[in-house]
């Protein structure tokens, strides 16, 4: 029948691993259906099933996740970080996702190309999300997983070349096409994280840089007003831009970038983004003003905000304060890499004789 044609093909063909079997089970409770016209079927596997998922019938928020933990793979606990919710909250969205499509029989076949447009803004807002939890995982052994941050840009450049004139993809192909270029050294070769001012700008991925470049540079990011997703992902994609053309962290412009950062909260306001904020304020004007932007930021069950304030409350001089600081984000992370990263942290604070201001 149909419906075991479509499990069977999505089984033979899909993405290997838990993540397949996970939508394959779900399908396998669906009514029979009849499968779209093979003519018009969406060719590229992993955007066959992000669409299969991404069905307007379901709230974006929730086809984003149910994409993200049956199809990329992502645990629950990171779908949760993802959203900014705890993780039972997220467990039980996704059951309720689940059984909406079960019981109110929402179309779960393999989907063709006249689906894409209805559900692109989705399918982009599922590649970024998957794209971040590749890049800076909420748990787990890795600092990132280039896997999963690799496969996140092959969707998005998959989808683009679809709709080569869409500016939200455009602009988020650029975005994250500079974030991934600095794979390789963001880690050094013990595998410890590698902050950003210290990272080998030589082991940058320059043509990839000068790829987003050229996309920055698209007429169809030019000239004309932006749909609110595009003009954020565009934002972010210039910030990232600047770090790409600066020779250094010190050398980074960054007043620029807090410029850009307040575009981005004009436009779409979220404590990660007040977060960045915080950090290109204080690289422009101290710690002390790092803090004042820092003030009223919080990211729940994140240890990143705490994390950010120890840095600064030790460069502004309060190591007390700044190892208390350190004490919450090690109690609240779940990333190992990021863990140890806090804990040689720690010791430096707790072993400096003296912590100098604005350092």
């Amino acid at each position: 029948m149909a419906r075991r044609r479509v499990v069977d093909r999505l089984r033979a063909e899909a993405m290997a691993g838990r993540r397949h079997a996970l939508l394959a089970t779900d399908l396998d409770r669906r009514p029979p259906r009849a499968m779209a016209d093979p003519g018009h079927l969406v060719e590229d596997d992993l955007l066959r099933l992000v669409l299969m998922c991404t069905h307007p019938a379901l709230a974006p928020e929730a086809a984003s996740a149910l994409a993200l933990r049956l199809v990329l793979g992502v645990s629950t606990h990171d779908v949760a970080a993802l959203f900014l919710v705890p993780e039972p909250t997220m467990a039980a969205r996704l059951t309720r996702s689940k059984k909406k499509i079960v019981t109110a029989g929402i179309p779960f076949a393999v989907p063709d190309l006249a689906a894409l447009p209805g559900r692109l803004e989705t399918v982009a807002q599922t590649a970024y999300l998957a794209f971040t939890a590749g890049y800076a995982p909420a748990s787990g052994p890795d600092l990132l997983r280039p896997d999963l941050a690799g496969e996140a840009v092959r969707l998005v450049r998959t989808v683009r070349d679809l709709r080569p004139e869409d500016p939200t993809l455009t602009a988020l192909l650029a975005l994250v096409l500079l974030q991934h270029s600095r794979r390789d050294a963001r880690v050094d070769d013990e595998g410890r994280l590698v902050l950003l001012g210290d990272q080998d700008r030589g082991r940058w991925h320059r043509d990839e840089i000068e790829e987003a470049r050229r996309l920055l540079a698209s007429p169809v990011l030019v000239g004309t007003p932006l749909p609110e997703l595009a003009g954020s992902y565009l934002l972010q994609a210039l910030v990232a831009a600047e770090h790409a053309a600066a020779p250094s962290s010190a050398r980074t412009r960054w007043d620029r970038v807090v410029a850009l950062y307040d575009q981005l909260l004009a436009l779409s306001p979220s404590p990660p983004a007040r977060l960045a904020r915080t950090v290109a304020v204080a690289e422009a004007d101290g710690p002390r003003a790092g803090l004042a932007a820092l003030d009223g930021v919080e990211i729940p069950g994140s240890h990143r905000v705490a994390a950010v304030r120890a840095e600064l409350l030790a460069r502004a001089g309060d190591r007390t304060a700044a190892l208390a600081q350190l004490d919450a984000a090690l109690a609240a992370c779940d990333n190992d890499s990021e863990r140890a990263h806090l804990q040689r942290r720690r010791a430096e604070i707790s072993g400096a004789e003296t912590v100098h201001p604005g350092g």
